[in-house]
């Protein structure tokens, strides 16, 4: 009974000693927001606030990083998903071509986005029924123009811009 208290102890040492040491990776702490530039032109106010609620995390120059963010190796997943979302997808940009802008809709309707491992920590992202179809509706009447909503865009008039 003693050895196997003392292998149990030894094992929480280790990972003790390896949790504290995976924090001075430096990666996933940077926590960056650059400057919204600008946006596109919304349908509708709501389909924005819909888009903010589930998807601006991610896919925006506006993220919310909460506290847990900060910790190795979930920061590491999470800087991971905030870089690949804004390179897919950003809001944010849209002075730039947004070629996946008119898959968006698509991505929600068949439960692909938000991802539900994001969604466990965000429950407000994840959208049921009558939001969840305003979304879709949304994404789609804002990038079912020419191009799919690649240069569709406004100026934030909340904030100053170039």
């Amino acid at each position: 009974m003693r050895n196997v208290l003392l292998r149990w102890t030894s094992v929480g040492i280790v990972i003790l000693i390896l949790s504290l040491a995976i924090q001075a990776v430096p990666y996933g702490r940077t926590h960056t927001n650059p400057p919204v530039r600008m946006e596109p032109f919304w349908d509708s106010p709501q389909s924005r606030a819909l888009a903010v609620r589930a998807c601006y995390d991610c896919h925006s120059n506006e993220t919310v990083w909460p506290w847990y963010s900060n910790i190795a190796p979930v920061s590491w997943l999470i800087q991971n998903d905030v870089d690949e979302g804004r390179l897919k997808l950003n809001f944010s940009e849209w002075d730039r071509v947004q070629r996946k802008a008119g898959e968006s809709g698509k991505k929600v309707r068949e439960w692909e986005m938000p991802p539900v491992y994001y969604a466990a920590f965000h429950p407000k992202a994840w959208l049921y029924g009558d939001k969840r179809a305003a979304l879709i509706r949304g994404l789609e009447a804002t990038f079912s123009g020419e191009g799919k909503g690649e240069r569709v865009a406004q100026r934030n008039p909340e904030r100053p811009g170039p």
